[in-house]
């Protein structure tokens, strides 16, 4: 099947490849591809001629996608590149490259294994990640380790955002917008005239949408749906060529319900359905190999949900981002430039799901149901960075740094029930937001202070690392270019896992490690345009400790090495590009998650479920293959293609727990790797036409990627008398979305050079349905359920500048 694929694969990309050469072929001249500049490398620097895998979305094509948010980017636009929501929210990403994608990273005490960035700083939490852009200039998405110069947390790559700076002229831009779903936007960029060398930006924003699933209790929200708000100030000061400042602080808030879960099966084992008379008896005397039935109001649905079966309490969660940063750069000579990068964010989150509702629920006569998993989790950081980037002659140029993070990170959380059953299912109450007593789950409230407990934990985090980088290229060998780089990094980390179901506990831990992460590779400059290039570098994920867990044991970093040729090619003057990139890695000490049962008599946490985390013994292998083609057909049309090939093999784990009542001591467990597809591809067409004097613009993209896995490791229970435990992880839908839209520009609208542009857009334009996550963890007593991506969404946009 592999060699099935990679078949296909090759006979796309080369028909892609032959068809706009022959067109480019046939014209004696014609328009070229633009160049773009990417700051992987911590300088300016054209993208063809930096020997890094590396892919980029411009501002103008986040526009043609009506792409908003970097939750926008999950279709698949960068096949290599992998983002979801977390199952309780919306606004906490899952980002991975390459087939490194933490599987449960929303703690106070883990990370992701791919370094999200906004302006050279490092973002620690994955919370918070889908806040609104503010006026984007591109976004670099960096494949493979990055250790060397962007450090810890970046084994699998880094997401770079870059966004526009103040301009010093006066002028402006403004959107508004309205589309299905009841969705809404309005945007406004304002620059001020330079002053004394001061130049000011101001951005602001509003992003809505209703739910996609509606609920049917009135005054609740529904599921999917978000309210985005935020503004920035920025402000550079320019007194002279050699110096300049820019200060930049911002706020977010995105109120946001998560995506629902729905019911997508229900006994799939083909048990025997338990009469009434049998539940309300109660599960001791319930037959072996039997099941619950569902409640007459619950039903399966394998299509889309647009109302809940079932309503209940759920309100928006709450994710407010901000921060402020300071970037200063002087120029000491035309060879030297020095740069401090200091920055302080924060993050606080109030989650709020109640999104399984009908999906996660046994039937139980008079029982109380509707798990509403409640966190409230607060971070603040500070960073600060120190960089020297020069050149010594025309052969030597070079990036050196200090860097320094600290943070602070506190969580809590619960999961009272919201709902209960009448006695045969035909209907149920809300609970007392109260409760009745906050000293067991199943009868305290959601209203805050009369909550259980489940967890609760803090965790602080301190990292030192001093770097340096050079690239040689020697005087009689101008074509062939030497880069050498290491990083020294030390990581320091402890915590208090001070509540685990209800108790008060003191498990503390502590990860103290430094590591060193070097790269080397070797570029040349085949001919004109053609430039290749081999690679070794290293990466990690950091150490830490898992916050659900019920003793917070603390577990090693990730490792990786990698392998990588790669070729960047621009051809037909410039107006073919193509990139291509091959690449093995070896990963160390894969961080795995496995549930267990605290059986220890006497322990404060004994008969708690809990979620710990080992790392593995074995060596995770990871091969790829990556292609990305450009082609300026004609004036008026450019296309492009991306292809993404990725396998990953995850050695079987020992089950690490004596005492657990599903899985034995030692049994040997699966491991999958989540939101990996092992083919993704995505292509897009752009066409332009002068209408008078204005333009007419269009754009097309389709996005493929194969069926993934969306848990690490699940259990399910698989025979017939409930007693046998084993990992069933299972695999959702493969997808396939198209988006378009349409843009008639330049159309003046005053003597003063302002002009608009009016866009009619769709994303998902054919309604393609698919789950994007299935959880098999409740099987044995009522079926699987998944989430399904967004519907088709469609609307106006105005945009005006002047």
């Amino acid at each position: 099947m592999k060699n099935l694929m990679s078949t296909v694969a090759w006979t796309c990309l080369a028909a892609v490849i032959a068809a706009p050469a022959f067109a480019a072929e046939a014209a004696d001249q014609g328009p070229t591809l633009e160049e773009i500049t990417v700051t992987a490398t911590k300088t300016e620097t054209n993208l063809q001629q930096t020997p890094i895998a590396i892919s980029v979305v411009t501002a103008a094509s986040m526009d043609d996608r009506h792409a908003d948010s970097l939750l926008s980017l999950q279709d698949g636009a960068i096949p290599s590149l992998r983002v979801a929501t977390f199952e309780a929210r919306q606004s906490a990403l899952t980002v991975g490259i390459r087939g490194i994608v933490p599987f449960d990273a929303n703690q106070t005490a883990r990370d992701q294994g791919v370094g999200v960035y906004i302006d050279g700083v490092y973002l620690g939490r994955q919370q918070g990640l889908n806040a609104a852009l503010f006026d984007l200039e591109r976004i670099e998405v960096l494949r493979g380790p990055q250790g060397t110069l962007f450090g810890r947390n970046t084994e699998g790559g880094a997401l770079n955002i870059v966004t526009k700076l103040p301009s010093g002229k006066f002028g402006g831009r403004f959107s508004m917008g309205a589309g299905n779903l009841g969705s809404y936007n309005a945007e406004v960029h304002q620059d001020f005239e330079e002053f004394n060398g001061i130049s000011v930006k101001v951005d602001g924003l509003i992003q809505h949408q209703g739910p996609i699933t509606k609920n049917p209790l009135s005054g609740q929200a529904g599921w999917g749906q978000y309210d985005r708000q935020g503004g920035r100030i920025s402000v550079l000061y320019n007194p002279t060529d050699a110096f300049s400042a820019e200060l930049t602080a911002d706020y977010a808030h995105d109120a946001n319900t998560p995506i629902f879960s729905q019911l997508i099966s229900y006994n799939p084992y083909g048990k025997r359905v338990r009469t009434l008379a049998e539940v309300t008896a109660g599960p001791s005397s319930a037959p072996a190999g039997t099941i619950n039935p569902l409640a007459p109001l619950v039903k399966v649905h394998t299509d889309r949900q647009s109302v809940s079966d079932i309503g209940t309490i759920q309100q928006p969660s709450i994710d407010e981002t901000g921060g402020a940063s300071l970037i200063m750069k002087y120029k000491v000579s035309p060879d030297l430039e020095l740069r401090s990068i200091t920055a302080g964010r924060a993050v606080g989150t109030n989650q709020w799901d109640n999104s399984g509702i009908e999906s996660r629920n046994v039937f139980a006569p008079n029982g109380n149901f509707g798990r509403y998993s409640l966190s409230d989790l607060y971070q603040r950081q500070f960073s600060q960075e120190f960089q020297a980037v020069g050149n010594f002659g025309d052969n030597l140029t070079y990036v050196g740094g200090l860097y320094y993070f600290k943070e602070h990170v506190k969580e809590s959380a619960a999961t009272p029930l919201t709902n209960t059953w009448n006695a045969d299912g035909t209907n149920y109450v809300i609970r007392n937001p109260y409760g009745t007593s906050k000293a067991g789950s199943t009868t305290a409230g959601w209203e805050r202070g009369t909550r259980f407990i489940q967890r609760a934990s803090f965790a602080d985090a301190t990292s030192f690392a001093i770097y340096g980088q050079g690239t040689y290229t020697p005087p009689s060998m101008d074509a062939l270019h030497v880069t050498v780089g290491g990083r020294f990094t030390k990581d320091k980390r402890d915590g208090t896992l001070y509540t685990v179901a209800g108790k008060a506990t003191n498990f503390p831990f502590t990860y103290d490690k430094s590591r060193f992460d070097p790269l080397i590779n070797i570029s040349y400059d085949a001919a004109d345009g053609i430039s290749l290039y081999a690679k070794y570098s290293t990466g990690y994920r950091a150490g830490g400790a898992n916050s659900r867990s019920a003793t917070f044991q603390a577990f090693d970093a990730e490792e990786v090495k990698a392998y990588e040729l790669g070729a960047k090619m621009d051809l037909l003057d410039r107006r073919l590009r193509v990139n291509l990139a091959a690449y093995a890695m070896d990963r160390d000490n894969t961080q795995i998650d496995f549930d267990s049962v605290d059986t220890t008599p006497g322990s404060p946490t004994q008969g708690a479920h809990t979620e710990e985390t080992k790392n593995s013994s074995g060596t995770s292998k990871i091969k790829g293959f990556e292609a990305d083609i450009t082609a300026r057909v004609s004036e008026a049309m450019t296309i492009g293609f991306s292809y993404a090939y990725t396998d990953v093999e995850i050695p079987s784990a020992p089950f690490p727990f004596a005492g657990n009542n599903f899985i034995a001591l030692g049994v040997p467990f699966p491991v999958k790797a989540v939101y990996t597809p092992p083919n993704a591809a995505s292509a897009y067409i752009d066409y332009e036409m002068p209408v008078g004097e204005m333009t007419l613009r269009t754009h097309l993209d389709a996005n493929y990627a194969d069926a993934q896995y969306s848990f690490q490791t699940e259990f399910a229970d698989t025979s017939p008398t409930a007693v046998l435990f084993q990992n069933v992880a299972q695999k959702g839908d493969s997808s396939f979305i198209v988006n378009a839209s349409a843009t008639l520009a330049d159309i003046n609208i005053g003597g003063s050079g302002a002009t608009a542009a009016l866009s009619v857009w769709s994303r998902n334009l054919f309604d393609t349905t698919y789950v994007y996550r299935v959880s098999v963890a409740n099987r044995g007593s009522i079926g699987d359920y998944g989430n399904l991506n967004t519907p088709r969404t469609y609307g106006l946009e105005l945009r005006v500048k002047y």
